[in-house]
């Protein structure tokens, strides 16, 4: 028996080969996928916009001058002015902020809670497997928007509720897709090796089945942001998210359809940042689909 241990392997091989490493994954996709590459560029540009507006811009976003509201675009107000004379640049430089945060941090504990649960349910299986996979189909049986609105009803506007909302919306749709990794991954010889020399389950799940799991996850995560902000966008342009004088995409594009033929830029300007956040992150996630699926890459 000690000599069966011994030669057991007890770490999970990576399913996939050494392009799978950052640095295989950032030259493949420099090299095959040129619409990845200058989404993330976009993407770096948001992000250093949010992280350096104060640096970027000489005025506050709730700055406000009376003379030169609704004022055209021009060299003092780039992206012109809105009803309270305020720097429309600047609010959307601060609101990407907002954005931005609401698009990631619902992402994060979306994901850790669905993968953690999809995990769980794929290996153990039998009523463990059942209540978890029951539970994610009644929330995919309403529609998320829907759901997130009622949530933000029932909390209350502020942005930790967004994040609260936004991550109990997302989470049954990671854990389902986990689970069926798992399903496949607890079925590989590695798995059966470690489970027959006597293996915990708790640490087969965090060593074998967890880091083979994690190229479907960062596509997931790429592609569930744009999702997140779409939704923040829509919750605020309701009156359900951000509330004034807090700037965010959304509250802005909800704020200048008041205006939208006496100053259409009002509007314009964030709603043309909202899809370009949108696109950069679909076709990134597009992009790192194509180079960590093992499928595509024998294709």
């Amino acid at each position: 028996m000690s000599e069966a241990k011994k030669s057991t392997p007890v770490n999970a091989p990576v399913l996939y080969d050494e392009q799978n490493t950052f640095r295989g994954v950032s030259k493949r996709l420099f090299r095959e996928n040129k619409i990845a590459v200058v989404s993330l560029i976009v993407i770096l540009i948001f992000l250093l916009g949010a992280v350096f507006a104060p640096w970027l811009t000489e005025y506050g976003y709730e700055d406000i001058d009376a003379i030169n509201r609704l004022g055209k675009p021009s060299k003092e107000h780039l992206l012109g002015t809105d009803e309270l004379g305020r720097d429309v640049l600047t609010r959307m430089l601060y609101g990407s902020r907002i954005s931005l945060l609401v698009g990631i941090v619902p992402t994060v504990i979306s994901m850790l809670a669905g993968a953690a649960l999809g995990i769980i349910a794929g290996y153990i299986g039998g009523r463990v497997d059942s209540i978890i996979m029951r539970l994610a189909d009644i929330m995919l049986a309403f529609p998320s928007m829907l759901l997130a609105m009622v949530i933000m009803y029932t909390l209350g506007d502020g942005i930790i509720n967004i994040f609260l909302a936004l991550a109990l919306v997302n989470w049954a749709s990671v854990a389902r897709i986990v689970r069926s990794e798992t399903l496949k991954l607890r079925e590989t010889e590695f798995v059966e090796a470690a489970r027959s020399i006597g293996v915990s389950p708790f640490k087969i799940m965090r060593r074998h089945i967890m880091p083979n799991c994690i190229p479907s996850m960062i596509v997931l995560f790429t592609l569930n942001i744009p999702s997140a902000i779409l939704s923040e966008s829509s919750l605020s342009f309701l009156g359900l998210g951000i509330q004034k004088p807090m700037a965010s995409w959304g509250l802005m594009v909800n704020t200048g359809r008041q205006y939208l033929y006496t100053a259409p830029w009002m509007s314009l300007a964030p709603s043309i940042a909202i899809m370009l956040i949108v696109l950069a992150f679909n076709f990134l996630g597009d992009g790192l689909r194509d180079v960590l699926d093992p499928h595509l890459k024998k294709q």
